[in-house]
């Protein structure tokens, strides 16, 4: 499958989910920023995957970023941020979102399983109320210390200073 053709405008993501849904798949949902990929995003994807058959990642457009993280970032554009997150073995599909929050999106996926970090408390998880009543499950994984894009831009900042 090339790269590109994992990155999909919801309304042909929702058509894709229809089709593997029908055939039993289990469809696993989380979402992020991704701005700067680092070994705790892999890893983060990687027990996402493992939670079902096909896992969707909703990306943070650059605008919903804005909002989240501030006027800086993201470092990386959300063309290039999707491209490097569907080029994951682990990554089945890629969809932007514009929102600040994904709920909308999940609502559209309606997946079985709805994955964030375990630094995200099961009440503050957006969208866990609408996978549970749906039948679904939420999973909490664990992050990996010290990794974050955050750290490494203070990093780059003070090497570079």
């Amino acid at each position: 499958m090339h790269i590109m053709s994992k990155v999909l405008k919801l309304e042909e993501l929702v058509r894709e989910l229809d089709i593997l849904r029908e055939s039993g798949k289990c469809i696993v949902f989380t979402n992020g920023c991704f701005d700067i990929l680092h070994v705790g995003h892999v890893r983060y994807l990687t027990a996402a995957r493992n939670k079902g058959d096909v896992l969707v990642v909703g990306l943070n457009s650059d605008e919903s970023v804005r909002i989240i993280k501030g006027e800086k970032r993201p470092i990386v554009s959300e063309d290039q941020r999707a491209e490097v997150i569907a080029g994951l073995w682990c990554v089945d599909y890629v969809t932007l979102f514009n929102e600040p929050d994904p709920l909308k999106l999940i609502r559209a996926v309606t997946p079985n399983v709805l994955v964030k970090g375990a630094d995200w408390a099961e009440e503050n998880i957006i969208g866990a109320d609408f996978v549970k009543a749906g039948g679904g499950k939420v999973e909490r994984i664990s992050v990996v210390p010290g990794t974050s894009t955050s750290r490494i831009i203070q990093k780059i900042m003070e090497t570079y200073q």
